[in-house]
């Protein structure tokens, strides 16, 4: 599924044993990424299988073999990565190869929720276990971006600030990003208070009630935060035709995923990333 009816899709696949949803678009093809699933993994419950959240009291020796599994699978590099630590906000690090963790298994150092590169090799990598990750690549400039955006960095235009960090600081344009915004809950499941609503519309404007619907007999919300991610980057100049958007619900498909408003705390986590190749 796309915006704008055009064949760009995040596709959900399986290479070596681990599922994963990517794009294959050709214009992809210099940025290996990939949105995980829960599948293909070594822990056991209530991690099952493919944690790769550091944090949540695994066994880091599994959780950097399920990084490694993971990269193998879809092209990117286990001893390359550079993590955030997300604050549910709007901050955008750029990292180099400096920045770039001695062990797959260590949590991210970074308190943000979006990173960004020029350098072939570093491997950025976000979490998710309902939030929006959404990755970038504007293949002209050779420059990647990941931004992870809850409801609060979704009304705060995370988004947009990923795309205004490779403007302003590697001269990227707009119109050449591509962007892909991976599974995350969907508004079928994500039912909300008018706080969330309200800051929405505090961020988009009047563009917001397109992605809040009232549910009849109650004083709360539908909200789309997939849709209100793709709004901010329409905004920040992208064209609709180069924004993928996965349609598959984290709270919907707990056979394949984790789903933090479902399950809590008791669980694994997703992950999103993306590497610039190596020329």
């Amino acid at each position: 599924m796309s915006q704008g009816g055009t064949a760009v899709e995040i596709v959900f696949q399986e290479r070596h044993g681990v599922p994963f949803y990517a794009c294959t678009d050709p214009r992809w093809c210099g940025a290996p990424h990939g949105f995980s699933t829960r599948l293909g993994g070594v822990s056991p419950a209530p991690w099952d299988s493919l944690n790769l959240g550091a944090g949540r009291g695994d066994d880091p020796a599994r959780v950097g073999e399920n990084f490694r599994r993971f990269c193998r699978a879809v092209g990117t590099d286990a001893d390359a990565l550079v993590k955030n630590r997300q604050v549910h906000g709007t901050t955008i690090r750029s990292v180099t190869r400096a920045d770039v963790l001695s062990d797959p298994s260590l949590p991210g150092e970074f308190p943000a929720d979006g990173l960004v590169t020029d350098q072939p090799g570093v491997c950025l990598t976000i979490f998710s276990g309902d939030c929006i990750p959404i990755l970038l690549y504007d293949p002209h400039r050779g420059v990647v971006t990941a931004v992870h955006a809850g409801w609060r960095g979704t009304a705060a235009g995370a988004a947009a600030q990923g795309v205004l960090a490779m403007t302003e600081r590697y001269g990227c344009r707009p119109e050449d990003i591509l962007a892909a915004i991976g599974p995350g809950i969907a508004p079928c499941c994500f039912q909300t208070h008018a706080d969330v609503p309200d800051s929405l519309r505090a961020g988009l404007g009047a563009a917001a009630q397109d992605f809040i619907s009232p549910i009849s007999g109650t004083d709360k919300f539908h909200v789309d935060l997939k849709g209100a991610n793709a709004r901010w980057l329409e905004r920040a100049g992208l064209d609709p035709a180069r924004i993928a958007l996965c349609p598959d619900c984290t709270a919907c498909r707990l056979d394949r995923f984790w789903s933090h408003r479902i399950q809590g705390t008791r669980r694994g986590s997703m992950a999103a990333m993306i590497q610039l190749a190596e020329l």
